[in-house]
């Protein structure tokens, strides 16, 4: 559908969209007032265009190197649809799920179910707890600095993250949110990691205590070091997520630069330090939004254990998928600030400006 695109411009293009999509939201802050019905009436129908548009930009891109592991499920698609045998001996739902698809379905369209898969719990998430300001918390989503990414290479990841989402959607439904968290556990095994966090803040709900465990994981990975990652990988995780701590090989393909990433740190801080405003000098009581927290806060301290690591990232990305509900949440459910419209306009401009930045750094500089 996109073959029309030169391939070394399609993230290209997809990043310089967004930005538009990013001033505009802060030019109206700037300009309106959050009760004013006209402004929000354009998002909440403006919104519905830019998913469509994401998803089927992202799911029916070419399948290129360009897109990482885009080619080697393209290439294991095509092993199926070829009828030759393939043992499945880990992250059973996505590779059955695969297998079922690849007898009447193209890959490309595979890639698009993917993305449909991916995006739409995000979306159901935006609709359930911000309503008709729903496209502001979506876009948060979309500008995050990993979502691009885990649409495209991270597949399994993505998922995962994605049905760990829609099982906050039914937050209020205990047995269908852990049927959910058990799906995306089968997508990728990773995903025990915010599932663990979530019994952990869900048992022990006093927001300080997660702030005191991810500023204790700070000094404890500077003095720990490596040793973190070792101890680590022998807890028993499945053998590809413990894979990721213990292999070296391709640990600069993953980040600019290997050690301890004080950029990513204060990338990661910057959400605790929200919840903890939020939390504890607003005094917000919300309890799932003080759950969502302590989720954030563990999962984020047990990436930071293991920082130093070849493809910490896929650690980081179990808490950071979190990051824009930590943003949003209060500030379309309370009343915060005087002109809170304009705060919100700002924050989601610099949080996008991360993702932007590193998009440059990554990509355009090199």
């Amino acid at each position: 559908m996109f073959d029309w695109i030169p391939i070394e411009s399609y993230t290209n293009i997809q990043y310089q969209v967004l930005f538009v999509i990013a001033m505009l939201i802060a030019f109206h802050a700037i300009i309106f007032d959050i009760k004013d019905e006209q402004s929000i009436n354009f998002f909440y129908s403006f919104g519905y265009l830019v998913v469509i548009a994401m998803v089927l930009y992202m799911g029916l891109r070419p399948v290129s190197y360009v897109f990482f592991d885009t080619v080697n499920y393209a290439k294991a698609y095509e092993l199926m649809q070829k009828g030759v045998a393939v043992t499945i001996e880990k992250d059973y739902l996505f590779n059955y799920f695969m297998k079922f698809c690849s007898g009447f379905m193209d890959v490309n369209y595979f890639f698009l179910l993917v993305d449909i898969l991916y995006i739409g719990p995000l979306f159901l998430f935006s609709r359930k707890y911000f309503e008709r300001y729903w496209f502001f918390a979506m876009f948060m989503f979309i500008c995050s600095y990993s979502f691009w990414t885990y649409g495209v290479n991270g597949l399994r990841n993505g998922l995962a993250t994605s049905f760990f989402i829609m099982g906050l959607c039914v937050y209020d439904k205990k047995y269908w949110m852990y049927f959910w968290f058990l799906l995306g556990y089968f997508m990728h095994a990773s995903l025990v990691i915010p599932i663990a966090a979530f019994i952990i803040s869900g048992i022990y709900k006093n927001p300080k205590i997660y702030l005191y465990i991810w500023l204790v994981s700070i000094p404890l990975s500077l003095v720990g070091g490596s040793s973190w990652t070792s101890l680590i990988a022998d807890l028993g995780f499945e053998e590809r997520t413990s894979g990721y701590l213990t292999n070296t090989e391709e640990s600069m393909s993953q980040f600019s630069q290997t050690g301890f990433r004080w950029d990513f740190l204060i990338y990661s801080g910057s959400a605790v330090l929200a919840g903890a405003y939020f939390i504890l000098v607003k005094k917000i009581t919300d309890k799932f939004y003080i759950h969502l927290f302590g989720i954030y806060c563990i999962a984020n301290a047990f990436w930071i254990l293991v920082i130093t690591a070849a493809f910490s990232n896929r650690f980081a990305y179990l808490s950071w998928f979190l990051m824009p509900a930590i943003f949003a949440y209060p500030m379309f459910k309370y009343k915060i600030w005087k002109e809170q419209y304009k705060v919100f306009g700002g924050i989601l401009f610099a949080y996008f400006m991360f993702t932007y930045y590193m998009f440059i750094v990554k990509y355009l500089l090199k």
